[in-house]
């Protein structure tokens, strides 16, 4: 709780980050919640690790002994036979209860509008899985405006585009949140300009907050306290939107 609001972080990390060396496990992701005041989290693996089997383990473990406090996501490579990727998916969500799925199509290499992304989207959608995409560094697959065709493809999928485009892309995320009603946008890592142009544009019930890393939580929290917002607005960026998309009360 921060300020009288619940604050629901729907993008940090646990485990261990091939592509960087970087180790964030459970205990560290909780005192960085406890400092800034933040409730739950939605907490998700790294998108280059060594070991994805292992790293779902233990987000499972994480979200099993704090329960009122994560909630797992997976995250597969794409390019996995299919058998393999759908049944790593299968086991996340009916063994480990994980309530959604990423994608990082700069690590990834993923073109969003190929048949390969098509069946990525298709499996999350049967699955009821919302998809936390990653936006904005590694273009040109991580542009927001490739998630508008998909988007249209599976109008029931719920697609978060992880740090609305950047600083760069923002503008382009905002019109694919505009086109497309099944679009959300994770605020992280936009300065707070950034959002009171996307608030002009989108409705605060399309909008949530994420931090990606512990050091960033604090800076993500407060800047949703700086702006002038009705307690209204700011309970959905903080609480409600994610709420309703995770379907955690």
């Amino acid at each position: 709780m921060r300020n009288g609001f619940r604050v629901f972080d729907t993008h940090t990390h646990i485990g261990t980050a091939l592509h960087s060396g970087r180790r964030i496990s459970a205990d560290d992701l909780l005192r960085a919640m406890d400092a800034a005041g933040v409730d739950r989290a939605v907490a998700i693996p790294f998108p280059m690790v060594t070991d994805y089997r292992a790293e779902h383990d233990e987000i499972a473990r994480a979200v099993r002994t704090h329960a009122d406090r994560l909630t797992g996501a997976a995250c597969i490579d794409p390019f996995l036979d299919e058998d393999e990727f759908r049944t790593e998916l299968k086991r996340c969500t009916s063994e480990f209860g994980f309530r959604a799925l990423k994608l990082q199509p700069q690590y990834h290499g993923l073109n969003p509008l190929s048949k390969r992304a098509h069946a990525y989207f298709e499996a999350a959608s049967e699955y009821g899985l919302p998809i936390i995409c990653h936006t904005g560094t590694g273009a040109p697959f991580a542009l927001p405006s490739l998630f508008i065709a998909p988007a249209r493809a599976f109008p029931s999928l719920r697609i978060i585009l992880g740090h609305s485009g950047g600083s760069i892309y923002f503008a382009e995320a905002i019109v694919a949140a505009t086109v497309c009603s099944n679009i959300y946008l994770d605020l992280s890592s936009l300065m707070p300009h950034h959002i009171t142009e996307v608030l002009t544009h989108v409705t605060p019930s399309r909008l949530m907050i994420g931090s990606d890393i512990p050091e960033s939580m604090e800076t993500e929290v407060s800047k949703i306290f700086s702006l002038q917002l009705s307690p209204e607005d700011r309970s959905h960026i903080l609480w409600n939107t994610a709420s309703a998309v995770f379907l955690v009360k």
